[in-house]
C-alpha cells in the first residue's frame, strides 16, 4: 500500500515541480518579455504580424476579441467539415477511407473546434491521414491557444486599468505568441519523446502480420468461441460451421499519430488517433510513454495558476487559486483510487455462488485495464483528464466500479474549474471565485471586491452564466434525448449503468470533455446533432461571459485595501471557494448521480 502511495504522489509531485516554471516562462511570453526563445522565434513573430497587419501592441475591447474569437472558430469548423466530407478526393489517402457521412462529419467539425474531441467513430477506421494530420491536429492546436488566449484577457481586465495599464490585448497576437513559444515547442519535445517510446510516425499505410493463433468469425462476424480450425475448416462439437471465417492476419493500423498525441495532451484535447486511445499500444506503448502523456495533460493548467499570480503582481492570489484545485484534486484521486483497489462485489459475490469459493481481487479491479499499466496508472489518468477537459483515457471508464467510474463524471460536472482545460479551467474557476465573493460579501454586509475592484451586479450575472452553463448543457440536452425513444437502442447495457452510460455522453459533451464510458453508440443522426449543440453552448457561453466580465473590470478603478477587505488568499477564502463548487454541483447533479452509479453502487 505505502508503494502505491508513494506512486501517487510520485505523479502529482512531478506534476507540480514542472509546471511552477513553465508557469514563469508562460507569462514572460505573454507580457512579450524576453525568453531563451526570443532569438529564434521573434523575427518569424514580426513577419505573422506583418502578414495579419497587426502590432504588437495592439489593444482591442471583449466585444472584439469575441469576434475574432468566434470567427476563427467558424473559420475552422467550415474547412474542418468540408475536409471530412470529402477526404475520399483529398490527397494523403493512401488506405482509400470513404467520405464522412454528414452529421457524423458535423459533430467531430463541432467536437475539435471547442477543445472537446468528442468522438463516435474510430479514428484509424474512419479517418484519412489528411483529416487527422492537418484538419483534426491543426483545430487541437486552435482550440487550446483560444483557451489561454481568453484567459489572459480576464488577467488583464482584473490586473490592468484602462487610464494607466494596457487594454485587454489583441486576439491576434495572442494566439501568435501562444503558437510559436508555447504550443508548438512543447509539442515537438513531446512527439519526439513518445516517437522514442514507439509511438507511431509514418505516413505508409496500414500494414498486416500473421496471427500466431488464428480464429474464426461467424456470419454475423462473431468470433466463434470453442472451436477448432483444421485444414481451414471450424469445428464446434465435431460439427463444421460452413458459412464461419477464418481470420489469419491482423491488421496493424499506421498513420501520423506521435505529432498529433503531443498536442492532444498538451492542449487538453484528447482525441485519440485510434478508437481505443491511449490504451492503444501504438499510441502508448510503455510506461514512460504513459507518464510522459499523464503529466502533459495537467502541465498547462497547473503551469496557468501561477502565472495568474506572476501576473497580476499578487502570488498569493495564484497559491490560494492553486490550493483550492489541489485539495479538490488529491480528493476525487483518492476517492477513486479506493473504490478501484477495493473488490468489486458483484464479481465478489458471483464468484461465491458459481464456484463455491470467494475470488481473490486483493489486486483491486482490473477490469477494463491494460496490465502493462495498472490501476494506479488507469486511476491517475481517468482523474487527471476529467479534471482537465482533456478526454483522453488509457483504461475504460465503463468497467470501473461504480463509483469509480462516478468521480469522472463528477469532475466534469462541475465545470471542469479543477485546473481544467488549458485556459478554460482557470477562467472558469474566476467565474466561481466572484460568486464566492459576492456571498462573502452578502454576508458581512460590505460591498464586494476582488483583486481590488468591485463586483458589480452585471460581473455577478456573466460570473453565474459562467457557473451554470456546463449544468443547464447537461441536463437540459440530456433531459431532451431522453425523451427519444430511439436514443435507448444506443445503449449497451440497461439499468443503472445503462443511465449511467447515457448522462456520461452528455455529461462529456456539456463539459466539453470527449471521454465516454464506451459503451455508449453515439454515431446516429440525432446524437451527433443534439451532442454538437451542447458543445457549442457548453464552451462560447462562459467565453464569451468571461471576456464580458473583463471588458467591465479593465474600466475599474482600484480601491484601496482596508481593515474590512475580504482577503481572497486565506485558508478561509479557499475553504469558501471548495465549498462553492461542490455544493453547485451537488446541488445540480445529485438526482441524476442518484439514478445512475449511485444506484448501481447500492444494488451491488
Amino acid at each position: 500500500m505505502s508503494a502505491m502511495v508513494i506512486e501517487y504522489g510520485l505523479y502529482v509531485g512531478i506534476l507540480v515541480l514542472l509546471a511552477m516554471p513553465l508557469g514563469v516562462y508562460i507569462g514572460k511570453v505573454m507580457n512579450g518579455e524576453r525568453v531563451f526563445l526570443s532569438l529564434v522565434i521573434t523575427p518569424i513573430e514580426r513577419l505573422i504580424y506583418r502578414f495579419l497587419k497587426v502590432s504588437a501592441t495592439a489593444q482591442s475591447s471583449w466585444k472584439q476579441y469575441a469576434k475574432d474569437a468566434i470567427a476563427l472558430s467558424a473559420c475552422g469548423f467550415v474547412v474542418l467539415f468540408l475536409i471530412q466530407i470529402s477526404q475520399n478526393i483529398l490527397p494523403v489517402n493512401p488506405e482509400n477511407k470513404e467520405a464522412v457521412s454528414w452529421d457524423l462529419a458535423l459533430n467531430t467539425a463541432i467536437s475539435f473546434i471547442t477543445n472537446t474531441n468528442w468522438q463516435a467513430y474510430s479514428g484509424e477506421a474512419t479517418m484519412s491521414y489528411f483529416t487527422q494530420a492537418l484538419g483534426l491536429t491543426v483545430q487541437n492546436f486552435i482550440s487550446a491557444g483560444m483557451g489561454i488566449a481568453v484567459l489572459f484577457v480576464i488577467i488583464r481586465g482584473l490586473s490592468h486599468r484602462k487610464d494607466k495599464d494596457q487594454g485587454l490585448g489583441n486576439f491576434w497576437v495572442d494566439m501568435t505568441r501562444i503558437h510559436l513559444y508555447i504550443l508548438l515547442p512543447l509539442s515537438l519535445v513531446i512527439a519526439c519523446l513518445l516517437v522514442s517510446q514507439g509511438v507511431v510516425q509514418t505516413f505508409q499505410a496500414s500494414t498486416s502480420g500473421a496471427l500466431i493463433e488464428p480464429f474464426a468469425v461467424d456470419g454475423d462476424g462473431e468470433v466463434i468461441a470453442n472451436g477448432s480450425i483444421l485444414d481451414d475448416r471450424v469445428t464446434v462439437n465435431s460439427d463444421v460451421v460452413e458459412e464461419a471465417t477464418i481470420i489469419k492476419e491482423q491488421l496493424i493500423p499506421l498513420g501520423p499519430a506521435a505529432s498529433q498525441i503531443a498536442i492532444k495532451q498538451l492542449g487538453t484535447n484528447g482525441g485519440g488517433f485510434f478508437g481505443v486511445n491511449s490504451a492503444h499500444p501504438f499510441e502508448n506503448p510503455t510506461s514512460v510513454s504513459n507518464f510522459i502523456q499523464m503529466l502533459s495533460i495537467l502541465l498547462i493548467p497547473v503551469a496557468l495558476v501561477f502565472t495568474f499570480g506572476r501576473n497580476i503582481r499578487d502570488k498569493k492570489q495564484g497559491y490560494a487559486i492553486f490550493a483550492s484545485m489541489f485539495i479538490l484534486l488529491i480528493l476525487f484521486l483518492s476517492a477513486s483510487a479506493i473504490n478501484e483497489h477495493l473488490a468489486t462485489p458483484q464479481l465478489e459475490q458471483d464468484g461465491a455462488v458459481l464456484t463455491a469459493v470467494t475470488l481473490d481481487q486483493s489486486g483491486g479491479n482490473m477490469e477494463g485495464k491494460e496490465a502493462r499499466f495498472g490501476i494506479v496508472s488507469s486511476v491517475v489518468w481517468s482523474v487527471f483528464t476529467t479534471a482537465a477537459s482533456n478526454g483522453s483515457v488509457n483504461s475504460m471508464l465503463d468497467s470501473y466500479t461504480p463509483l469509480g467510474g462516478m468521480i469522472p463524471m463528477i469532475l466534469i460536472q462541475l465545470g471542469e474549474v479543477i485546473f481544467g482545460g488549458v485556459g478554460s479551467g482557470l477562467y472558469g474557476m474566476i467565474g466561481f471565485i466572484i460568486v464566492t465573493v459576492f456571498i462573502a460579501g452578502l454576508m458581512v454586509g460590505r460591498t464586494p471586491e476582488y483583486l481590488g475592484k468591485k463586483i458589480s451586479p452585471f460581473e455577478m450575472k456573466m460570473a453565474v452564466l459562467i457557473c451554470l452553463a456546463t449544468p443547464i448543457s447537461i441536463l437540459a440536452s440530456s433531459g431532451f434525448a431522453a425523451l427519444i425513444p430511439s436514443v435507448h437502442y444506443s445503449l449497451n447495457n440497461g439499468g443503472a449503468h445503462g443511465f449511467s452510460e447515457f448522462l456520461y455522453a452528455f455529461t462529456s459533451a456539456g463539459g466539453n470533455n470527449g471521454s465516454a464510458f464506451a459503451g455508449f453508440s453515439a454515431d446516429t443522426t440525432f446524437l451527433n446533432i443534439t451532442l454538437g449543440v451542447t458543445m457549442l453552448l457548453a464552451r462560447y457561453l462562459p467565453m464569451i461571459a468571461i471576456l464580458a466580465i473583463a471588458g467591465s473590470m479593465v474600466e475599474k478603478k482600484k480601491v484601496a485595501v482596508s481593515s474590512g477587505t475580504l482577503s481572497t488568499s486565506s485558508p478561509l477564502f479557499i475553504f469558501m471557494v471548495i465549498l462553492i463548487v461542490i455544493l453547485m454541483g451537488a446541488l445540480s447533479f445529485l438526482p441524476a448521480l442518484a439514478l445512475g452509479p449511485i444506484a448501481e453502487f447500492l444494488s451491488m
